[in-house]
């Protein structure tokens, strides 16, 4: 028997003035985009930014329907129309913002295991690493260096046979 332990560096900023102004800004539209979120159902608003490596920015926000698993997180929205904008551009960021009607946000929230997933797909379509930023409506800024830190032993194409 092999055991292995899997972990990652996950660098925790104490507010968003430690961010590069290439950080912040992202965040900043992260935080625009939150405000414009369809959540009428569980009054938790999340907004996503994607930098591409052109320097365009890709706003996304997460999208409610009364048929709940008929909705979509913000940063699936944000990742597939960068996608559909841009397909043959790099995903260099995508900050996350997320506030809730009943309460506070001190917490960053980070991606759900579809949206995670999701990412991991253009991560490895594009060879290179997607930094993540994430953040509630205050608090500390997680940072993680690539979507593979916060999926771990992630399903992709090897598995399918198109390696």
């Amino acid at each position: 028997m092999e055991k292995k332990h899997i972990g990652f560096d996950l660098t925790i900023l104490a507010s968003e003035d430690e961010l590069s102004i290439e950080e912040s800004t992202l965040l900043k539209e992260a935080e625009k985009a939150r405000r414009k979120a369809y959540a009428p159902y569980s009054n938790f608003f999340v907004g996503a930014a994607v930098l591409m490596e052109n320097g365009e920015i890709v706003l996304g926000n997460n999208q409610e329907n009364a048929s709940y698993p008929s909705g979509l997180c913000a940063e699936r929205v944000a990742v597939f129309q960068a996608g559909a904008r841009f397909p043959n551009e790099t995903i260099k960021a995508i900050a996350i913002s997320a506030s809730s009607k009943n309460y506070t946000v001190k917490i960053p929230a980070a991606p759900c295991g579809n949206c995670r997933q999701s990412i991991a797909e253009y991560e490895q379509r594009q060879n290179s690493p997607i930094s993540i930023l994430f953040r509630g409506e205050e608090g500390p800024v997680y940072k993680c260096g690539s979507i593979g830190d916060l999926l771990p032993l992630g399903f992709d194409n090897s598995y399918l046979g198109n390696s």
